[in-house]
């Protein structure tokens, strides 16, 4: 039988291809691997392959003939042209304020320990002691209105814990508050900086509600004067962020009247943020003022502002 040209072509590719595998498995037996042993010796390691790797190096190229040394053939000149030299990084840096830091969770204490509220729920002593001293320890992020409720746990010890816990946030936020209230007056006609931290740091803690009635409605006050100094200076500071949150603390306290001046700021200069709706509807909703409420409600659902989950419901069950 007499084979065609391109067979024969093909068989003699294939040869010196087996050919090639062999001796490279050969010289990585008995040439490479030795001198790879001898060299780590002398501390000076020049090669990272052993005989396994050879092996399946040749075993990679006889099943893939011409592709498979052409790939290894690439590769070690890669290597030897560029990975293997050492990157130079003396005129590399890395700032810490360019880096966004992600702490990972420690999962071990996330499921060891559960909320307050569960604990309390379930006359837990353990589960609520343990939880009380995460907290201190600052191992888990609690809200204050969570700790506020062990201060009526059964066990005396938890109630003591929570006691401690809450008098130190609050008087840290009485002293906060403060500071940054005379810094407010030390600025210039033109700077907003602690209005606006202050703004945001109280509608933190205030929305809460682990004040005493007097004294939350003092702060809510105080809130709004500071809001009403950073928009004289600058409205285009007032986020709608700002505007929900001294809006609805404004709500919480009863004074419907200063809300509704908010709201209608926050809708004129917001008019397409869903907060801009919510805020209204509300005042509305609590108003009791029911034409208002549905003129406003149709007139978010005929905007084109995307709506949360909790608006929608809200609309369904009007609608």
């Amino acid at each position: 039988m007499i084979m065609t040209r391109e067979e024969s072509l093909f068989l003699l590719i294939l040869f010196l291809n087996t050919a090639a595998a062999v001796v490279y498995f050969l010289y990585g037996l008995f040439i490479a691997a030795p001198l790879k042993t001898l060299k780590r010796e002398g501390e000076t390691e020049i090669l990272r392959d052993n005989r396994r790797t050879y092996l399946i190096r040749s075993v990679v190229i006889i099943l893939c003939p011409v592709i498979g040394i052409l790939f290894f053939l690439v590769s070690h000149l890669l290597y030897l042209t560029i990975f293997r030299f050492g990157v130079n990084l003396e005129d590399v840096t890395f700032k810490k304020d360019r880096v966004e830091t992600q702490v990972k969770a420690n999962e071990e204490i996330e499921r060891n320990v559960i909320p307050v509220e569960e604990a309390i729920a379930v006359n837990d002593k353990k589960s609520l002691r343990k939880a009380m001293m995460s907290i201190i320890r600052g191992e888990t992020e609690e809200s204050l209105s969570s700790i506020a409720l062990a201060l009526d746990a059964e066990d005396s010890e938890t109630a003591h814990y929570a006691a401690s816990v809450l008098s130190d946030k609050l008087n840290e936020f009485r002293m906060n508050v403060r500071k940054m209230y005379t810094k407010i007056w030390e600025e210039n006609s033109e700077q907003t900086e602690y209005e606006e931290k202050l703004i945001d740091y109280m509608n933190h803690t205030l929305k809460e509600k682990v004040f005493t009635e007097l004294e939350q409605s003092g702060f809510v006050r105080m809130m709004e004067e500071t809001a009403e100094i950073l928009y004289s200076k600058n409205a285009a500071v007032m986020t709608g962020k700002r505007y929900e949150g001294l809006c609805l603390r404004l709500m919480e306290i009863g004074e419907f009247e200063s809300a509704r001046k908010w709201c209608m700021r926050l809708a004129e200069q917001f008019p397409e943020e869903l907060c801009a709706y919510t805020c209204r509807l509300k005042l509305y909703f609590l108003l009791k003022d029911r034409e208002a409420f549905f003129e406003t409600l149709n007139a978010l659902k005929k905007s084109d502002v995307v709506i949360d989950s909790e608006t929608l419901e809200m609309i369904r069950i009007f609608s």
